[in-house]
């Protein structure tokens, strides 16, 4: 497939994500020619999510896929911990659930995506494209037909025709643009900035350090490194990073003293930090004629919670089985009602999830923003008091307090892969 030339495939995959590669893989494994576009060359940029729920555990397992990328540099979350004002919180512990899937999984995402996409590669209807940027879609007759991408070896424009085409290429979507649809993004009032240091610095692969000074997350991320994240109010930035990033670093001291023993040298500058702003939301609609999106696409997820890998790898998932029988049906381009089937499985579930990410954030901006001026002795007795009933009353021992839990862990509607429609 060369740039200038006009192709044919069934499906074009936009954006090789989680959700992207996910959707990919079951498809290319189903019998569908697929086309995977990513318009970096590689795999390896920022805002990569790292976390994965134990229900994209579950599903890489019935993909067959659990134990190769489990076989790759990871850590494993069975217990998270809160240091409040120095007094340290255990807020939850994954042996609460039933296994086999009791923890959740920190790993860097690029080799995660090189497993998915090696599997993929396999068969021989499939097809990945990296530095292959889409330009826009193709329409006919009111329909979605293909997309019109750029070839960066040749730098040739080419127009691949097909009958589906699947917007995974996140917030910024490309194919949400060209197709006008609103994102439906919901205003935040914080931002998180992250950053890497050693693993020295964190005991547990999940845990928090907050006081006066601040709120600071710890992610390791396997490779002896650990992504932390600092909250800020929404537009402060500019001002931080004029203070100096030696400012900054004090402050990161004053929350985690044992930050001092690697400073400077872990964090010289903040062109080591990257600032994601949150900005969740929902987009009017998700399908059109030849048109689907999935992952962050359809539904920028918060960062809190870390769920947004597991919405996308959901998403693929129920996309599979719709997108499958739709073409062994050997219809044409695929018709809004038949793709309809698809959002109206994953719109309510995602919904929820919103919802429960927005309340979270509104007790965060809370934190970050001091509470709006109260004294320091009154914020931290009732932050102490807040987080010291979860680990004095574990939720999975409340009454409902399991269903809760498994429900915010495997997603308010579980769904399955459609192994059924596999041709290996």
């Amino acid at each position: 497939m060369h740039g200038g030339d006009e192709h044919e495939v069934d499906v074009v995959v936009v954006g090789a994500g989680p959700g992207g590669a996910v959707l990919s893989y079951l498809l290319a494994r189903s019998g569908v020619e697929t086309l995977l576009l990513e318009r970096h060359r590689d795999l390896d940029r920022e805002f990569r999510g790292f976390g994965f729920q134990p229900d994209a555990l579950r599903l890489f397992d019935e993909m067959d896929l659990l134990d190769p990328i489990l076989d790759l540099d990871h850590r494993e979350v069975r217990v998270g911990e809160v240091s409040v004002y120095d007094r340290s919180y255990e807020v939850f512990d994954f042996d609460d659930i039933p296994g086999p899937y009791d923890f959740a999984l920190l790993m860097e995402q690029p080799p995660l995506l090189e497993v998915i996409i090696e599997a993929a590669s396999a068969f021989e209807c499939f097809t990945y494209r990296p530095h292959t940027p889409v330009r826009d879609l193709v329409h006919e007759a009111g329909r979605v037909v293909g997309v019109r991408a750029l070839d960066h070896e040749t730098g040739e424009e080419f127009v691949v025709r097909s009958r589906l085409v699947v917007g995974a290429d996140g917030r910024f979507s490309t194919v949400r643009t060209a197709a006008d649809i609103d994102p439906g993004l919901l205003d935040s009032s914080i931002e998180l900035l992250w950053f890497k240091l050693p693993d020295t610095v964190a005991q547990n692969a999940a845990q928090s350090r907050l006081n006066e000074h601040g709120l600071l997350l710890y992610f390791g991320v396997g490779g002896g490194e650990v992504q932390l994240g600092w909250f800020v109010e929404k537009g402060t930035y500019p001002e931080l990073r004029a203070e100096g990033i030696e400012a900054f670093r004090r402050r990161l001291v004053a929350v985690d003293p044992s930050l001092d023993a690697v400073f400077p040298e872990a964090l010289p500058s903040f062109e080591d930090c990257s600032l994601l702003h949150i900005e969740p939301g929902l987009s009017e609609t998700w399908v059109r004629d030849g048109l689907l999106l999935l992952g962050d696409a359809a539904h920028v997820a918060s960062p809190i919670g870390a769920q947004g890998n597991a919405l996308a790898i959901q998403d693929a998932v129920v996309a599979h089985a719709v997108v499958a029988e739709a073409l062994d049906r050997g219809d044409g381009p695929l018709s809004t009602g038949t793709l309809r089937r698809y959002e109206q499985r994953r719109r309510p579930a995602v919904e929820r999830v919103l919802r429960g990410q927005r309340l979270a954030e509104r007790g965060l901006s809370w934190i970050v923003r001091r509470s709006d001026g109260l004294p320091d002795a009154v914020t931290r007795s009732l932050l102490r008091t807040l987080f010291a009933v979860p680990a004095r009353i574990p939720i999975a021992r409340l009454p409902f307090g399991r269903r809760l839990l498994t429900r915010a862990l495997f997603g308010p509607e579980p769904v399955h892969v459609d192994g059924t429609r596999f041709r290996d």
